[in-house]
């Protein structure tokens, strides 16, 4: 979000808890993206906060009521609350427990396992989601459209396009089995608390092949993560680079040096294999 929208996000979410009888004097501004996460004190609790008509807050809310249910390791609702989206001053506002961090990384073994007990768990929901396909029509919907992604430049639209595309057929054309997924469950999206690891940021879950899933993380979760389809997972790799490189160069993408990470992202795919994880590819740019 933009500085001024966040002035009115933080304003929006204080409001919403302090008419839930939750004191937020104070917000601390834990993420900012697509929407906005803060830290809202003295009551402690996390709010998430985006602008109406952002649709996946309604869908995240009851997903996390199904997944707690049975079990599955991800971050829970507030507990002193309803859980609603709750709409203020042009705002959407959920709110969820916040935890406290008690580990800067998550050893892969237990990352595996988390995820590993998030897809087990996942298969027991039945929950009307999108497919993973549907989040490459999106970058190919940036990627073909100039006015969504007027800086890329001509040569690496038709490379991306033509990626994008190959690889969705690739994947579809082994017919893996399909469950529901997180979607998008790299390290950003993985917390370390007191109970083990926890997953949040639930607006990405589709359905999909869990290779899809294992594309996002680091080499050495994939090497914990049990009957894991090597081929698969080395398309899923090149599928969500190439994912993401579109998204990098889409208008108004708030990711800092986001155009840097798509230069670097359409380099890794046009180097050829090995690919690389999200994290390799991460790691050479803070390197820089």
């Amino acid at each position: 979000m933009e500085t001024a929208d966040i002035t009115r996000a933080i304003t929006a979410a204080t409001s919403v808890a302090a008419s839930l009888d939750l004191p937020a004097n104070d917000a601390i501004v834990l993420h900012n993206s697509n929407r906005l996460a803060l830290r809202l004190t003295p009551c402690d609790a996390l709010a998430r906060v985006a602008p109406v008509g952002h649709e996946a807050a309604q869908f995240e809310v009851e997903l996390a009521q199904r997944l707690a249910r049975v079990g599955c390791p991800t971050g829970l609702l507030e507990p002193r609350v309803d859980p609603l989206v709750y709409t203020r001053d042009g705002f959407t506002v959920t709110l969820w427990t916040y935890y406290e961090p008690v580990t800067p990384h998550t050893s892969p073994v237990d990352y595996a396992k988390a995820l590993e007990q998030l897809h087990a768990g996942m298969r027991k929901v039945d929950v009307p989601s999108p497919r993973f396909t549907d989040r490459i029509a999106e970058a190919e919907d940036v990627v073909a459209n100039p006015n969504l992604s007027p800086e890329l430049a001509d040569a690496d639209r038709a490379f991306l396009s033509s990626r994008l595309g190959s690889l969705r057929r690739a994947i579809e054309d082994r017919g893996a089995v399909e469950q529901l997924l997180h979607g998008e469950p790299h390290p950003g999206n993985v917390l370390g608390t007191k109970n083990g690891p926890l997953f949040i940021d639930l607006e990405t879950c589709c359905r999909g092949p869990v290779e899809f899933d294992l594309a996002h993380v680091a080499e050495a979760v994939c090497e914990h993560y049990p009957n894991a389809d090597p081929g698969l997972l080395d398309e899923c790799r090149q599928l969500v680079l190439a994912m993401v490189a579109a998204w990098r160069w889409e208008l108004g993408d708030q990711l800092p040096n986001g155009r840097r990470f798509g230069e670097e992202f359409l380099r890794s795919l046009r180097e050829g294999p090995p690919w690389p994880t999200l994290d390799t590819v991460t790691g050479r740019l803070d390197g820089l």
